[in-house]
């Protein structure tokens, strides 16, 4: 017996590793990052729309709230309407769910840390999630229901015109870098003021330019014309309820992370926290720890391109409950008239500015940038912090009027 078993893993062990990092690492990451998307989205809008949002299940804070909800699809009746096309409205939200999947296949979390390192990584990664598109289609054409139609079209006609400034955008620290290999890019960024968004002012732009077009093609708000309740209901996922209804939100949250940690990799550093050293080194070789300090410096790699990504995602989510929603028209004109040609610009500058602007130039433009950014973020941070501890009337004088009457939730506890 002990024969049979060491002959299978010695001929089929490199794919059982394979087998189960895809499904317990790989799939359990992204069905917990779906589980507390869910739940920070939640808190985020109750914050912004001044309310608490999730407290009832699992503590002060309602951690088990997704999860309760996420059992509730589980057990809830899956119904097919009669219009429907049966095999297309079954296969559809899985679909939807491989193209985002499958971009963490080559998505590097720290050192090493990936399931499959390429060098064609990014144009991977673009090309898998830009396959979401076809179960989008196949959601809206399999529902059997005209308003599931309209918005699968919609958002078909979305996604695929803000992949193209997205691409070029992402192209632009390629340009900078000469590598698609993500990992080789995000340890190339060693040292906060190293970091791409920082290495002059189109690399700048194509992050923001990057950004926006990344929440158009996840379907966020402001651009969730799919999901337009006053013409569509509910989009192209009207007529789905239980856990085809969650599969789709599941492809929607991975693909949120997957675009954020492009983000993080082409544009502010990937795992690196700032400073010019590689930790997996500096542990390893530099406190000669080996193979322990070697794993120590990739936890800490993993924790930090996480947090990083998350922070992008709310960031996101920000924005979601801050902006009113766009017209169709006025998305589409944004992408074909504004972004496709900004981003071109963007190619063009940075090409000119790496071949023809002097090097002193160019460390002194991005150490300026870089100084700016950090103030900007630190004075942003100082507004949260101080907002969040203020009462309501000095932080928006203007906003609450109804500060100190009975029945108000920041008013005082009436006698």
């Amino acid at each position: 017996m002990l024969d049979w078993l060491k002959d299978i893993w010695d001929n089929y062990g490199v794919y059982i590793i394979a087998v189960l990092a895809a499904k317990v690492l790989m799939f359990g990451f992204m069905m917990g990052n779906a589980i507390f998307s869910v739940w920070l989205e939640r808190k985020v809008a109750g914050r912004i729309q001044d309310r608490l949002g999730p407290t009832r299940v699992g503590g002060k804070f309602g951690w088990l709230q997704t999860l309760a909800d996420g059992m509730k699809l589980l057990v809830k009746e899956d119904s097919i309407p009669a219009a429907a096309d049966q095999f297309l409205f079954r296969v559809g939200p899985y679909i939807a769910l491989i193209g985002s999947f499958l971009a963490f296949v080559v998505l590097p979390f720290g050192d090493g840390v990936v399931a499959r390192e390429m060098n064609i990584g990014l144009f991977f990664m673009l090309a898998v999630m830009s396959s979401e598109v076809f179960g989008i289609i196949l959601i809206g054409y399999g529902s059997g229901s005209k308003w599931s139609l309209f918005g699968g079209m919609r958002e078909a006609a979305q996604m695929i015109s803000y992949e193209i400034p997205m691409a070029m955008c992402v192209l632009v620290p390629v340009i900078v870098s000469g590598s698609m290999n993500l990992g080789y890019v995000a340890k190339s960024q060693a040292g906060i003021w190293n970091w791409l968004v920082f290495h002059d002012p189109f690399t700048f732009c194509a992050f923001w330019i990057y950004f926006t077009c990344a929440m158009a093609s996840c379907k966020r708000a402001p651009f969730d014309l799919a999901e337009a309740e006053s013409e569509l209901v509910a989009g192209f996922h009207t007529e789905y309820s239980g856990f085809r209804w969650l599969v789709i939100f599941m492809a929607e949250y991975g693909s949120m992370f997957a675009v954020s940690g492009i983000a993080c990799l082409m544009f502010l550093g990937g795992w690196s926290i700032g400073i010019p050293w590689e930790l997996t080194q500096v542990f390893e070789t530099t406190l000669g720890l080996g193979p322990i300090g070697f794993l120590i410096g990739n936890v800490i790699n993993v924790a930090v391109f996480i947090a990083k990504s998350w922070f992008l995602v709310f960031i996101m989510m920000w924005v979601r409950w801050t902006l009113p929603r766009l017209r169709i028209d006025q998305v589409m004109m944004m992408c074909l008239k504004y972004l496709i040609p900004i981003s071109c610009v963007l190619m063009a500058g940075v090409s000119v500015w790496t071949l023809f602007v002097p090097y002193v130039v160019q460390q002194i433009i991005g150490w300026v940038i870089c100084g700016v950014s950090v103030a900007a973020l630190g004075y942003m941070v100082f507004q949260l912090v101080t907002w969040a501890s203020a009462t309501p009337g000095t932080a928006m004088p203007g906003m609450w009027r109804t500060t100190g009457l009975p029945g108000y939730q920041g008013a005082a506890k009436q006698s």
